[in-house]
């Protein structure tokens, strides 16, 4: 069962931690009906994209993908960081790999690594 409060977060907001690796969150100054609307566009995406796919679509699955990738730009979780101190992005790693792996080390549980 899913955590109500979803996956851990990073100290700074940047990133949430799914099975031991960082992924950029959305841009927490999104405009909250902004975020909504497109939370909404990828979740259609996703499933067209696996309607795509069960349909054997190449084409729509690649359409499908696109729609993906541009609501994950618009929500700040891919393309330029939406942060403006410096930080490297280090969406991806491996949170151990990473500038949070003494955060991690003192926080986390077992089940979440």
């Amino acid at each position: 069962m899913a955590d109500p409060e979803g996956p851990p977060r990073t100290p700074d907001g940047r990133y949430i931690i799914v099975r031991g690796r960082l992924w950029r969150a959305a841009n927490p100054q999104l405009p909250e009906g902004e975020r909504e609307r497109l939370v909404a566009s990828l979740m259609d995406a996703r499933r067209a994209v696996g309607a795509a796919k069960r349909a054997g679509d190449s084409d729509a699955e690649k359409a499908a993908r696109a729609k993906v990738h541009e609501a994950k730009l618009a929500l700040g979780e891919r393309g330029p960081v939406w942060w403006s101190d410096g930080a490297p992005d280090e969406n991806r790693k491996m949170v151990r790999n990473s500038s949070y792996a003494d955060w991690w080390a003192r926080t986390c549980t077992s089940s979440e690594e």
